[in-house]
């Protein structure tokens, strides 16, 4: 779901989960309370904020109105602005409180790319360890983001490892790498998406469907891990092979 431009899918999720007898694709009125439930738990003054910008927008273009003498015409203006201002602020409000709800989880990285706009393509932990620190491969206009989770003194050797990997069939495309975290030198999740979308776009969408050709081909390099797995944690499931 998207609300003024702000995709809240990840929160949708959450709410349908929590919610017995829901539908599989809710309206969009159904979404946007679903999205209003899950937001009021992660930040209970977030709704009030977003109910207060929308009644001050039309108190302020009533007024404005009534000042020139054409108050019959700014009103209903009003009313459409503090809808539209409301949706905007109530994006803003949604998103930030899907970003503080992931991070740090195991996938989060994951969850934003998927989210993503842009034909971008994601294959989801290529590379991985027991410590469920992983590297998740984006191809886009760009070129190749390998996007790890974890901490940077771990991570570091898996990004190194699947660049190297993957450079033979990625001949003279850039590979960008990145880290998400909270450490020095990561990118914060809430900040990955803006991160990616400010890469140059160094390819033809012609060469990136070919690009997304050779690496589909490319055997995973991801893992089981050995020994026990933490409680309650599971390796995410790579994509089926295809049949030739």
């Amino acid at each position: 779901m998207s609300v003024q431009g702000y995709d809240t899918t990840i929160l949708v999720a959450m709410s349908k989960n929590a919610t017995d007898g829901a539908q599989e694709r809710p309206g969009r009125l159904k979404q946007i309370r679903m999205v209003a439930q899950v937001l009021r738990q992660a930040d209970p003054k977030a709704l009030p904020i977003v109910f207060a910008s929308a009644i001050g927008t039309l108190v302020l273009v009533i007024l404005v109105g009534w000042l020139i003498g054409q108050l019959w015409f700014f009103i209903p203006l009003g009313l459409l602005a503090a809808v539209a201002v409301g949706m905007i602020v109530f994006g803003q409000m949604a998103q930030r409180a899907q970003y503080k709800v992931i991070a740090g989880q195991p996938g989060a990285a994951a969850a934003i790319l998927k989210n993503m706009r842009g034909g971008w393509t994601i294959t989801e932990a290529v590379s991985g360890n027991r410590n469920l620190d992983m590297v998740h491969r984006a191809v886009g206009r760009p070129g190749v983001v390998l996007v790890s989770e974890g901490p940077g003194n771990r991570v570091g050797q898996l990004l190194g490892a699947e660049k190297r990997r993957i450079s033979r069939a990625a001949q003279q495309v850039p590979i960008y790498d990145i880290q998400v975290g909270d450490e020095e030198g990561q990118i914060p999740v809430d900040k990955l998406q803006r991160h990616l979308m400010k890469l140059p776009r160094n390819l033809t969408k012609a060469q990136v469907s070919e690009l997304n050709d050779r690496l589909q081909a490319l055997p995973r390099a991801m893992q089981m891990p050995k020994g026990p797995m933490p409680k309650g944690s599971r390796m995410p499931k790579g994509p089926k092979p295809k049949m030739r």
